[in-house]
């Protein structure tokens, strides 16, 4: 160590002092005063800001409007369902609500039928359920009653009273417009107000059975039926709320052709407008004041909708190459579902696949239209299949799980009824007639059908002991529509009806051509033998497509869905009945399952099997569920997602 000397190495304390006095005596003379050096600061670390993240979900075709009471197509769904957010999603068949706090029901008392006096002119429900005048002989039902089972004559005299059903809603608190303007019950009351104009070209058969619609307070909305109108689908009877604030200076007709309408409507859902460029795409960005942001929600920043087409090779490919990272039902890939099969296998993509509730089928000409002046043999198309020993015997001649195979790579099912596989009314214990051939050749032969001369390559004739004239080959005609799954269906069938000498002769026609209106075309006409086709099932039932009123004939104008010409009293009673059942109670569930049972005896059409709806996306996506209920498959595009946050 060192050692330190106070003589040499501390300078004495009076030169310290003199040395500042000579320091401070120039800088009064204004020597410089020496700049500090600046201390070096370090700057704080701060996150990497994310990425902007987008999505882009590809459509079959482009929409041609965005406003809801305009002209919307599927495509229009796709992307309304990323500007409005419910107001009420159906899962499964069953409401469930978004924007609401709850779906209206009789147990809770926010749903009620309450007594009201009526007299003869006013406008009342029948029985049927049709809007009529009322007057002596009309059959309602009086207070109380919500069946059948007590509806009355009224006598035109004595006094009457009649249910008439009040439902109240109530919205959310907070749930906001994209311009940060509340959402509230006179929205709802205006958009009501718009769909029951004249020129808003939509169905007004719900506005017409409304006897009041008011907006309470600002969340509070109240429907009123007019009196007799029995329904247990409460939340059908909330009309969607539209921008009363932004809309309200223009008129229904005015609406129709509005920018601000059809191209860039304002919402409250997840994701809002931000440009359409025509015939490419339409971008939306991230609502700011969407009511659940706070949970994270949507997950991108902006959503991109891409135009493609209905070529289902086409879109794949856009998939392939990362184009796209969604793909909708609207670009028929049902028509590829073997490459989407395969390539789903190679693990290229993940795809969805849902069964209805659309259900092609075949319907019988049980009664042309040329028999409604009565049957005449010598002169009218012979009588094939009033009898229903021979419509089963034709749906025991059909192998449907070879259908299924064949043409869907098993992947759809052979309807038992005509509800959707999953709706929560399927009757499950059904005595469906299954591919026999056995019992099929049974059942002709005992309708007068007969191999009359061994030869397998001609068609059986009538022995004259049933229905149609004796000679009468058993031959007849197939319409369905051009389509190439219908036409690989109808070869099939034609081939398995020839296995049990049925001649069928194949005729294809365009759309436009096999659903021209009555009494022109032949569908609609009821000109046909045999016609395959679909309906579309709902969340009621569809009985009524079988019922007698639904026959078009001269008398209804040709208005009708019931193209078969089927009739039958206790078929009418039993549909009637399952449409007034509460299904959520148990004899209402036994009233869908008896009309149910009594479609599958009779027979008017055979259901062959669902239509799938497809729809595929990137390997590594998530949040997507298809719901075959749903308005639009894209119900849920809030919570999509893709990448990391998607693994297990």
């Amino acid at each position: 160590m060192k050692r330190f000397h106070f003589t040499r190495n501390i300078i004495p304390l009076f030169a310290l002092i003199l040395l500042g006095a000579i320091l401070a005596a120039c800088q009064s003379a204004g020597l410089p005063t020496p700049t500090p050096t600046a201390t070096e600061v370090l700057p704080t670390p701060t996150a990497t800001p994310e990425p902007p993240r987008s999505l882009t979900i590809c459509l079959g075709q482009e929409p041609q409007s965005l406003y809801i009471y305009g002209s919307t197509t599927r495509s229009s769904w796709s992307v309304l369902e990323a500007v409005y957010d419910g107001p009420v999603d159906t899962h499964n068949f069953e409401a469930q609500p978004v924007i609401l706090e709850k779906i209206p029901s009789l147990s809770d008392g926010d749903a009620i039928y309450q007594p009201a006096a009526v007299k003869a002119g006013d406008e009342v429900l029948d029985a049927n359920g049709d809007l009529v005048t009322l007057a002596k002989g009309a059959k309602v039902f009086p207070s109380g009653c919500r069946d059948m089972s007590c509806a009355i004559e009224w006598d035109g005299q004595s006094e009457l009273q009649m249910d008439s059903l009040q439902i109240t809603f109530k919205l959310i608190n907070g749930v906001q417009w994209s311009d940060g303007t509340a959402v509230t019950a006179q929205d709802s009351l205006f958009s009501y107000q718009l769909a029951s104009d004249a020129a808003t070209p939509v169905s007004k058969t719900l506005a017409d059975r409304t006897a009041a619609y008011e907006a309470v307070d600002d969340l509070t909305v109240r429907w009123t039926g007019k009196p007799g109108y029995v329904t247990h689908r409460f939340a059908d009877h909330f009309w969607q709320p539209l921008p009363q604030h932004a809309w309200g200076g223009h008129s229904a007709a005015e609406l129709l052709t509005s920018d601000d309408a059809n191209r860039k409507p304002l919402g409250w859902g997840a994701y809002v407008i931000d440009e359409w460029t025509a015939g490419d795409h339409i971008t939306l960005k991230k609502n700011p004041a969407y009511f659940r942001a706070g949970e994270g929600l949507p997950k991108f920043d902006t959503l991109t909708y891409r135009f493609l087409s209905a070529d289902g090779n086409t879109d794949l490919a856009a998939m392939l190459t990362g184009e796209c990272d969604l793909i909708d039902q609207s670009t028929l890939l049902e028509d590829q579902l073997s490459a989407v099969l395969e390539l789903q296998n190679s693990g290229k993509l993940k795809a969805y696949i849902g069964q209805g509730p659309e259900w092609e089928h075949l319907d019988f000409g049980i009664v042309p239209a040329s028999y409604d002046d009565g049957y005449q043999p010598e002169s009218d198309r012979a009588d094939f299949f009033s009898d229903v020993r021979v419509r089963q015997a034709v749906a025991a001649c059909i192998n449907r799980e070879a259908l299924n195979t064949d043409l869907m790579a098993g992947q759809s099912a052979a309807p038992n009824s005509f509800l959707a596989p999953t709706h929560p009314w399927l009757a499950t214990d059904l005595s469906v007639q299954g591919y026999d051939p056995q019992r099929a050749a049974s059942l002709l032969a005992e309708a007068g059908w007969v191999d009359q001369d061994g030869d397998p390559e001609t068609p059986l004739q009538a022995n004259g002991t049933g229905t149609a004239p004796a000679g009468t080959p058993f031959s007849v005609t197939y319409l369905t529509t051009q389509a190439g799954l219908r036409q690989q269906m109808a070869e099939k069938i034609s081939g398995m009806l020839k296995q049990c000498g049925i001649e069928v002769k194949i005729n294809t026609l365009s759309p436009e051509q096999l659903y021209t209106a009555g009494p022109d075309g032949d569908l609609f006409g009821r000109k046909f033998d045999l016609a395959e086709f679909a309906w579309q099932a709902g969340k009621g039932t569809p009985c009524y497509l079988y019922t007698t009123p639904q026959i078009p004939n001269a008398q209804n104008l040709w208005v009708g869905a019931n193209i078969t010409g089927y009739s039958s009293v206790e078929y009418d009673a039993a549909c009637r009945a399952a449409e007034l059942a509460n299904p959520e109670q148990p004899e209402g569930l036994q009233a869908h399952h008896a009309v149910q049972e009594k479609f599958v005896t009779d027979l008017p059409v055979i259901p062959l099997l669902y239509r799938l709806k497809i729809s595929v996306s990137r390997p590594d996506f998530c949040g997507f569920s298809l719901d075959v209920s749903a308005r639009n498959e894209f119900w849920g595009v809030e919570s999509y997602d893709y990448g990391v946050t998607c693994t297990p």
